[in-house]
């Protein structure tokens, strides 16, 4: 599918026609009509028009939950903006026969389905007394596996797709990082551009939260610089008050036995203007071009994210991951 966005000049005339594509499933839909109806507000002047789009068609943007894409990026593409964080948090949906429930209450060998290693490796250490299998599809799909068998006593979900869907009544629990911290990018939604399409950068830019970009590419350098990936049990939390940055990460065995956990901080406002003009907003980092973000706080954010991947490679982060990523291929 697609959304087009047609520029239009003084006379009326349209001056471009910007591609928005988007995948078929109903919640990258809802995700992509939200981010075009922003573009519209901002750029008054822009028509909006739905269609398909076929394998060979060229889009010149797309939206993304920032959680799926990769720390980098295949060459010439760029993360254009960052939106403002929905709840990254992970959300319990009980089957209607526990309605009322959580976790710690249902009874002993309760299955809970997750495709999630980071999930699954948190909640088993957490909630011993109960079993997490596999569970795939979109979210639709999971919800049908949950409601229409008796195979799961829940699924655990992110929060932000739940709510983007209108389905926070579905929501049982909430899990705070004390149960479950999250996975890099969770709850925030990314717009990947060209990276040499200079007038589709300027304008999605506006869209960038900057406390979210100072987040995610914190996280995004810690993810990275510890190799990580789908396939190993990497979570983070990360929080921005009174200019610091902190950014708390984990890594996990499968079972959640071995842990490795700390929290570093950083400064991310610099009231210097000239040290702040030294720094290039354009240059990419971890995949994110933020051009209205301060340089030196991206900078900050990336080292921070850096710094603390560091701290528990020295610590042996390296080997739990390792084994990790072992047993999951063996799986």
């Amino acid at each position: 599918f697609y959304v087009f966005v047609c520029l239009q000049d003084e006379e009326g005339k349209v001056s471009r026609v910007i591609r928005i594509g988007t995948r078929k499933s109903q919640l990258a839909r809802i995700q992509t009509d939200s981010v075009a109806e922003k573009l519209k507000e901002l750029y008054p002047d822009v028509l909006l028009e739905i269609g398909k789009i076929s394998v060979h068609s060229v889009v010149d943007l797309v939206v993304h939950s920032l959680k799926d894409l990769p720390t980098i990026l295949p060459v010439g593409f760029t993360i254009g903006a960052v939106l403002k964080r929905e709840s990254p948090y992970d959300a319990v949906v009980l089957h209607p026969k526990n309605a009322g429930k959580s976790l710690d209450l249902l009874p002993n060998k309760s299955v809970i389905g997750t495709s999630s290693l980071r999930r699954a490796a948190q909640l088993k250490k957490r909630f011993p007394h109960l079993e997490f299998k596999d569970i795939r599809g979109n979210l639709n799909t999971r919800l049908k596996k949950l409601d229409e068998n008796s195979d799961f006593s829940a699924i655990i979900l992110a929060a932000a797709g739940l709510r983007r869907m209108g389905w926070d009544s579905r929501i049982s629990q909430i899990l705070g990082p004390e149960d479950c911290m999250y996975a890099v990018g969770q709850g925030a939604l990314a717009i990947e551009v060209r990276a040499s399409d200079q007038d589709i950068l300027e304008m999605v830019s506006v869209l960038h939260d900057p406390d979210t970009v100072l987040r995610c590419i914190a996280e995004r350098a810690f993810l990275r610089h510890l190799e990580g990936g789908c396939s190993v049990p990497v979570a983070v939390h990360t929080e921005v008050k009174n200019s610091q940055l902190y950014l708390t990460g984990a890594v996990y065995s499968l079972d959640g036995s071995d842990s490795l956990k700390d929290t570093m901080q950083t400064t991310v406002s610099s009231d210097n203007q000239e040290e702040q003009e030294k720094v290039d907003e354009k240059v990419q980092r971890v995949g994110v071009t933020a051009l209205k973000v301060s340089g030196a706080a991206q900078d900050a954010a990336e080292k921070l994210g850096v710094d603390l991947a560091n701290l528990l490679l020295s610590k042996g982060a390296k080997e739990i991951l390792t084994v990790a990523r072992q047993l999951n291929d063996a799986r």
